[in-house]
Parts: C-alpha cells; structure tokens; sequence
C-alpha cells in the first residue's frame, strides 16, 4: 500500500512541493563537502559531521538545505563556531538557516552541520515511495537522493567530497573516490571533481570480481549472486559500445551494490551503480544496464544546470537505451524501442520539456517529459542532422562540458555547429513548445506526359510548425519518397512519378512524433497501465475504453480491460475481454498467448478443470514465451491455478 499510495501521489503531477523548489531562487553554489560520519548497521543509526564549503550568489543571510526529515540536527554553526539558528520545514525536507551576519556575493564561506538519526528504509523518503537510504546489519546504502547530507539544489549543484565513513568490525565501506583506510573501522574516500557523489554502502566481505573484455567490475550481489557473471560481462559491452560513441567515461571500472526490494530499480553514482533485486531479475536486464551505465556519462560528467534541462540527462540515459537495444539486438529491436519511447512522450501534454522543474523527482509524468519526450528529440534531431553529425554532437557534448553543468543552450549551440545553419525552429517546437501534431493529407493524382503528378496538402493544427517530413509514393514499380518542408498549418506539395501512384504514405517511417490513430490507442493504453500501478481500476477503464473508441479489434485494450476485471475478481466480463482479445487485431503477438492463460485461470477458478487445461494447452501450441507465458501455462497445466484469498 505504501508504494500504491507512492505512485499515487506522483501521478498527479506537479505538487506544491515540487513547484516550490521550482521556484526557490538559488543563492548559493556548493563547492564541496567534508563529510564524518559514523554508522551502526545494528541499531541502524547515523551520526554526521558535515561541513559545507559553499560561495554565496548574492548578498544573503538566509539558506535553505534539504535534510532527510529523519535526521534530527544537533547544531549548525558557522566558521567562527557561532551557532546558526535553524528550523525544519517537514514538507519538502528542508532547513533553514539564519546566519548571524550577511554573507557577501562570491566570498567562500561554511557551515558545519552535526545530526543523527534512524534510517531503517521505513521512513518517509524525499521522492516518496522509493528507498534511497536504509542502514541493516546485512547491509545498508545511501544514496545522494536520499539527502542523508545536506543538499543544495538537487541534482543540479556539482561538488567535490572528501567522505568518512566510521562502521563496526567486520563491515566495509564502498563509496565514490579515492579510498584510503584511516584506522581499524574507518574508511576515507575523495572525490576532487566536480560531480554528485556522497553515495556508499556498508557491506560484508570482498567483491566478487567479474572481468570481462578488459574491463573489471566489482559486485556486492547478496539475494542475485547467480547474476554476477551475466551482469559483469553485460557492463563491459556497455562501458565499451558507449566509449566508442561518447569518449572515455570518468571509470572503466564500476562497483555494483545490491539494493533492496523498494528501492530503485537502478542508481548511477559516480563510479558506482546500485541495482534493486527487482531491477535485477532473473535475466540480464540489458535496458537497466545501458541506462544506468550511460549515467556515467550523463550525470556524473556532465549534469543539467537546472532541473528545468533534466531531458539533456534522462533523454540521454534513455536515447543511450535504445541506442544499445539496436546495437545488441538489431534496427527491429530498435524500432520497438522508438515507438514505446514515442508513446511515452505523447502521454503529457503540459508542460513544456524545458519547464520540467515543474514536476516531482521520479514522477510518471516526470519520466514521460524528460527521459521519453527526450529520448523522442534526440531520434527526431539525428533525423534532421543526419548520422555522421548526430554521432559528432554525442561526443562533443560531454567532452566539451567536462566535470560541468550546461543547459539547453549549450547544447543548442553544439548542434548549430555540427548542421551548420540555425536550428531554432526545431528547439522552439519540441524543447520550448508542448503539443505534437496530427497530419491530414489530401492529394489528387494527374497524368502528364512523363507519368504522374502528384498534388496534395498537409494541413496539422499547430501554427509554429515546422519539420521535414518523408512522403512516399508507392507505384507499381518501386516506391519514391520525397522530403516536405511542413510549415505551419497547411504545406502544399507537388510529387513527380514514372510510375502509376497505387497509395500516399506521409512519414511511412514514423520519424516525426505526432498523434495518429494508433498513436492515440497506444497512448491511452499506456495511461491506463498507470492508472493500474497504483491500482485505480476505474480511471484505469476509462482510458482503455478510450483506445477502443479509436480501434474496436484492439487487442492490447480488450486485454488490458480483462486484466482489470481479473485483479477486481469480475471474472465473467474479464473472461469476455480476454475472448475479445483473441478475436481482436493480436497485436502485439503475445496477447494470444497471454489471453489463453488467463482463460485458463478464469476456469480453474470457477471449477471448470477440462476447459481450464483446453486454454492452457492453447497457449503451449503458440510458442510464444513472451515475459515467462510458457512457464506459466506449464505451471498451472501441472496444478490448479488458486485465486489469492484476501483479508479484509
């Protein structure tokens, strides 16, 4: 319930808190931390000194920090020992100081936090729902959003950290930077440059070493040991594909910490990655990995200089997935991954990518804007420079910015440089702008004494407008295709063919992120799929019901709704979706497979063994093993499928 209420709280958007840390003026730039700290993983307690070397942007006698709320605070004093009075404000997990005298704009100065607290993983996290920091005695992490430390403007605020790290006997600390060993129980690490680190973990005995295509990565697997090897050799075919595209990362060498259940999925640290067991699985996740690896890259290297640029960060992360999915598994795979990617990005409408800062940390809409939409630009983007000059800008902009913030303009300027004419067109549409377009094209085919002239209109309702668009003539010979300017809200056209035009296919490739039928069914689905992770099944309904409204014989939406009903024990409507399903468009595929097992159950449940066991022999017959679906018709072929009894 915890994470149902989590992600509840998350898809309503912008929250006040996350509009207030928006909105908070930045005052002061971090440079770095001295971090003391002393951890018991039995009684599962911090104790901090922190101090923080920061230089001031304007005149000010008051700062914010973000501390873990709970973490309670002892004293804050300044250089002279002064003590800095403070107070806490619960809902976005800040404190607030009042200095004794005015601090001068661009003057170095610091203040020494000294707090304590419990953190078990059962408090309240700053991204809710999520567990960032836990300390047990089988092992503890902490991690930079856990704002264990204070923090200054998150995610955005580059520092440098010199950490100590004080744990009983027989525990080890593993951290970003240069280790050293202080005395028995402490360890030290230094980070000179730059970046976010402050991360650890606490762990027991050595690494399991993984060394693979010259690269060596160190694990601290517990649960998902089995993995080590297939996670080691997948790293290094990332570390090395993304090398070759984005130069050499800050570290060849990474350390891999285990996680827990609630936390998330994946957590790019500088030279560290900490991966949940769900993240994990069963089998290498290869989008996981190539997420969280290019974060070494974008992140660590180079970083956003606010939050409202956060789509150079997760776009990147998420353009670097697909990136490799082409590279591991071929163009189709490729393709898959644009598409869901395109999706994504067409389920938020508001606000703009470039005023993301809007929106809470880890949010689904949060995701959609900056990781799905800015995935979406980049494809478009390398679309309009071409190959050789997108893979140019790759590169140059995390070498260029180096141990740096950069924004949109930057980037912007990069890209200009590589096309070599103005490209505020583009970033005014897809960066500056929301909304995508819906094309209608009209066309009349003439004959000429050469063979056919083609002449049409794309009309779309969206005035700024602006993007070259592939049209293809298919002919009875081979098909043509020809780029259109589309400007603003009507583009005329004229096409020249040899050959008899037989269909007009505009944008055949789907390059071009727009609304279409499809891309509605898809997107309503996919808001459906949100509504049922935090298990509101009506609004859940609603936006299915929506994709039918669009495409009667859609597969995926009578599926989607017969697993609604399945999950609210409705089981007549549910077995009527599923056969709807089946009679449906089966696309994707492994609705078929998946519609027969859920049959399956449905009888099982209602004591009807015979036609269970007909639906499960079905679904063997496809072969389709999509997400384990021939395991499963195995399993309950072997035993009668149970419905989960509640307790209310």
């Amino acid at each position: 319930m915890k994470k149902l209420v989590a992600i509840s709280c998350l898809i309503l958007g912008a929250t006040a808190s996350a509009q207030d840390r928006a909105a908070r003026q930045q005052k002061i730039d971090v440079q770095s931390y001295l971090i003391d700290a002393q951890v018991d993983p039995r009684a599962q307690t911090l104790n901090a000194t922190v101090q923080v070397r920061f230089i001031p942007l304007e005149d000010t006698s008051q700062v914010t920090f973000e501390l873990n709320n709970a973490l309670n605070i002892s004293k804050v004093t300044d250089e002279d020992g002064r003590q800095v009075p403070s107070s806490r404000l619960q809902q976005d997990m800040s404190v607030r100081l009042s200095l004794p005298q005015t601090l001068k704009r661009g003057k170095v100065a610091a203040l020494t936090f000294v707090y304590d607290g419990k953190l078990s993983g059962d408090e309240e996290s700053p991204v809710f729902g999520i567990k960032f920091a836990a300390i047990h005695p089988e092992g503890s992490y902490l991690l930079y959003p856990s704002r264990w430390f204070p923090v200054n403007d998150y995610s955005t605020d580059r520092f440098s950290s010199d950490l100590k790290v004080t744990v009983p006997e027989g525990y080890k600390v593993v951290a970003s930077g240069a280790e050293s060993r202080e005395a028995t129980g402490a360890f030290r690490f230094k980070f000179d440059q730059p970046s976010f680190p402050g991360s650890f973990a606490i762990v027991h005995g050595e690494a399991q070493v993984v060394a693979s295509g010259g690269i060596k990565t160190n694990f601290y697997f517990r649960d998902s040991s089995a993995m080590v090897q297939a996670y080691g050799d997948e790293i290094a075919k990332a570390i090395s594909f993304f090398t070759g595209i984005y130069g050499v990362p800050p570290r060849l060498s990474l350390t891999v910490v285990e996680t827990e259940a609630g936390a998330a999925n994946g957590y790019s640290a500088p030279g560290m990655l900490f991966l949940s067991p769900n993240g994990i699985g069963k089998q290498v996740n290869i989008k996981l990995v190539a997420n969280q690896v290019s974060r070494q890259w974008f992140g660590t290297l180079v970083s956003p200089t606010t939050r409202n640029h956060m789509w150079l960060e997760n776009g990147m992360a998420r353009y670097s997935e697909i990136l490799y999915e082409e590279h591991v598994n071929g163009p189709g795979a490729m393709d898959n991954e644009i598409h869901d990617a395109y999706v994504e990005a067409l389920t938020v409408d508001q606000p703009p990518m470039i005023q993301a800062a809007r929106l809470e940390d880890y949010s689904p809409e949060y995701w959609a804007t900056t990781g799905g939409k800015g995935a979406a630009v980049l494809q478009m983007l390398r679309n309009v420079l071409g190959e050789d000059q997108f893979m140019k800008v790759l590169k140059e902009y995390p070498t260029r910015f180096a141990w740096k913030s950069a924004n949109t303009d930057d980037f912007h300027k990069i890209c200009e440089e590589a096309y070599g004419q103005s490209l505020n067109w583009f970033f005014q549409q897809w960066v500056e702008s929301s909304g995508a377009p819906e094309f209608k094209m009209e066309y009349t085919v003439f004959r000429t004494q050469k063979g056919f002239r083609v002449m049409g209109k794309i009309s779309q309702d969206l005035d700024l407008f602006r993007m070259p668009v592939t049209l293809r003539v298919e002919t009875e010979g081979n098909p043509e295709e020809k780029t259109i300017e589309v400007v603003g809200t009507s583009s005329e056209f004229v096409v020249e063919t040899f050959g008899k035009p037989k269909n007009i296919v505009l944008d055949p490739k789907g390059l071009v992120l727009r609304f279409s039928t499809d891309a509605r069914v898809a997107v309503a689905i996919r808001k459906g799929e949100q509504f049922v992770e935090i298990a509101d099944y009506g609004a859940a309904l609603k936006e299915y019901q929506k994709a039918l409204d669009v495409a009667r014989n859609s597969s995926l939406a009578h599926f989607r709704i017969g697993q609604v009903h399945f999950l609210e024990g409705n089981w007549s409507p549910a077995a009527n979706e599923f056969r709807e399903s089946l009679n449906g468009d089966l696309v994707p595929k492994w609705t078929e497979v998946w519609s027969h097992i859920y049959l399956g159950k449905i009888f099982d449940v209602s004591d009807q063994r015979d036609r269970a066991l007909n639906e499960y022999r079905q679904a063997a017959r496809t072969k389709d093993n999509t997400q384990g679906a021939l395991d499963e018709a195995a399993k309950y072929t072997a035993q009668k499928y149970e419905k989960q009894r509640t307790t209310n």
